[in-house]
């Protein structure tokens, strides 16, 4: 409601104030001169002085609570990808000395089928490891969320441990365990009537860090989806369970579109992990360095283009353009998430 009169008298004239004079409250309470009302609602009074300061003042704890932050994105991502970008223009030669170059490095890299070999591999990789793994995920999120495992809390640790161990020592203990010949999965092979299977054959090795890579991040997945489970209203499921609904029409008709934000945000996030693939590769080419090309990987182009050919400059050209190709997938994920109307 807006401003009543609390006490109705003869208008005051103007100008005139008094004991007698009418007086209004407004909508925060203030008394003002009621010969100021004529009709309707008064103005809102303008806060200045102090009271604004002191709303400015406000703000400058979160500034300080960020600072931490943006100092340490400027120092470690902005800075870096300015001086690639710098360096990414420019030629060193023992003879002859660093030259400005142009946009020369770019062409060189948009021209090595090396590098596009390794933008398919991984584009491949992603396409399998990425729904797998989240399929996978969200297996094992709907059952421990249903309760229909016990001992679910010490599963679910169990399979969110693979995710703490480093990358480096996951793809060093995988490449023991898959040894051709003495390897123990190797050797069940032979007993299961397969034969002798080279897990690091070029034609296995993709299908290998495959498997190494679902050990890893599984378990991330599937606790993140755990907790999106969690967060749909019980009484849907109560509903369902009263309808007659079976276990599965619960998780595959109700919960699955309710967590499908959930999925997409984590499909983007591991396809934007598969294009920066070069841990395990890496890894894998100590012990099978026949199966793992120069650019095997886009990071590993990069890598061996810049650290082990001593071309700076055209790694950081490689490093820059595998960066527009992430930014231009993380773009999309965003304009897909929007549409869905996830910002709003």
């Amino acid at each position: 409601m807006g401003r009543q009169t609390i006490r109705e008298a003869r208008p005051a004239p103007a100008g005139a104030v008094g004991a007698d004079d009418q007086v209004a409250a407004d909508d925060a309470g203030h008394a003002v001169p009621a010969g100021s009302v004529r009709t309707g609602r008064l103005r809102p009074t303008r806060r200045t002085g102090r009271t604004g300061r002191k709303g400015r003042g406000r703000q400058w704890p979160g500034a300080v609570f960020i600072a931490p932050h943006m100092v340490v994105l400027a120092l470690f991502m902005v800075v870096p990808t300015i001086y690639a970008i710098y360096t990414s223009l420019y030629t060193s030669r023992l003879i002859g000395g660093t030259r400005y170059s142009g946009l020369a490095n770019y062409r060189t890299v948009l021209s090595s089928p090396e590098f596009w070999d390794g933008v398919r591999r991984v584009m491949v990789f992603a396409a399998v490891q990425v729904p797998l793994t989240i399929a996978v995920a969200f297996f094992f999120a709907a059952i421990f969320e249903a309760g229909v495992v016990r001992f679910s809390r010490f599963f679910r640790t169990v399979f969110f441990v693979p995710f703490a161990v480093p990358g480096v020592v996951a793809a060093v203990m995988w490449s023991f365990l898959l040894l051709p010949v003495f390897g123990p999965y190797s050797k069940a092979m032979s007993w299961l009537g397969f034969g002798h299977v080279d897990f690091f054959s070029s034609g296995m090795i993709l299908p290998t860090i495959v498997l190494i890579v679902l050990w890893e991040w599984t378990g991330y997945n599937m606790t993140i989806l755990y907790t999106s489970l969690k967060a749909v209203p019980r009484e849907i499921t109560e509903a369902a369970v009263v309808g007659g609904a079976s276990l599965t029409t619960i998780i595959l008709r109700i919960k699955l579109p309710m967590v499908r934000p959930t999925i997409v945000m984590l499909l983007f996030l591991n396809m934007v992990g598969a294009l920066q693939l070069f841990t395990e590769p890496s890894i894998l080419a100590a012990f099978q360095p026949q199966a793992i090309s120069y650019g095997f990987t886009p990071s590993l182009y990069v890598y061996n283009t810049a650290v082990g050919s001593g071309e700076y400059n055209l790694g950081a050209a490689a490093a820059v353009l595998l960066a527009m190709i992430i930014g231009a997938i993380s773009l999309g994920a965003f304009a897909v998430r929007r549409r869905n109307g996830e910002f709003r």
